[in-house]
């Protein structure tokens, strides 16, 4: 599987005239069985998504003594009572979406030194159900992270409508982050990965298709 993942991100960043480098892969381990997360560190994987902080704190913690190079990313939604946690273990989190995450956040990484790179969630659907800021308040939120705060916002993550063409959700985002001339871009999973490197995704993020279905 890792292979196959492999060989049509490089194929859809040639097509796209981008380098493979470019775009970093998030094999998203949540619900997975430990043998096949133990799999993919086995076959090289060292980038790695989670959506639970206490999840991936079992999973990971005692994992991460032997894997020096691990780089985990915190690809769910975040509560401000686990912020502390998540600044401990996570070392980028992509889902900063509202003003209380941002200052629960920024005031665990002075707290323990820790100045992690983020990214804001954006829903772009604007679905009342999802997490994420709306497209039209990113402009002066992200003004609000990174100069009120002073987080470090290095781009924009989103995750589009199951039921909606997603082309049209991945160039809303970046037609947001260049505005913001952020560089990187979360976006993109198993179902729509290769689209998403087409619209210049910098990180996407990898389940299914790397690991099979969740047991």
């Amino acid at each position: 599987m890792l292979v196959d993942v492999q060989s049509k991100l490089a194929k859809a960043a040639k097509l796209a005239d981008r380098n493979t480098n470019e775009v970093s892969l998030i094999a998203v381990s949540k619900q997975q069985p430990e043998a096949r997360i133990d799999s993919a560190l086995e076959a090289g994987l060292r980038i790695f998504g989670e959506n639970r902080v206490q999840e991936a704190q079992g999973r990971w913690q005692p994992r991460r003594p032997h894997f020096p190079d691990l780089e985990l990313h915190l690809i769910g939604p975040l509560q401000s009572n686990k912020a502390g946690d998540a600044v401990a273990l996570f070392d980028i989190i992509h889902t900063v979406d509202r003003p209380k995450i941002a200052r629960a956040l920024k005031t665990e990484m002075d707290k323990q030194n820790r100045q992690l790179p983020c990214f804001i969630q954006v829903n772009t659907g604007d679905e009342p159900q999802k997490a994420g800021i709306s497209p039209s308040e990113v402009l002066d939120f992200h003004h609000f992270c990174s100069s009120e705060i002073g987080l470090d916002i290095t781009g924009l993550m989103c995750i589009p409508p199951i039921d909606e063409e997603a082309a049209m959700h991945f160039a809303l985002l970046r037609t947001l982050a260049d505005k913001l001339s952020l560089s990187k871009l979360s976006m993109g999973m198993s179902s729509d990965y290769e689209e998403a490197i087409a619209f210049g995704a910098t990180h996407i993020r990898v389940g299914s298709a790397l690991f099979g279905a969740r047991l």
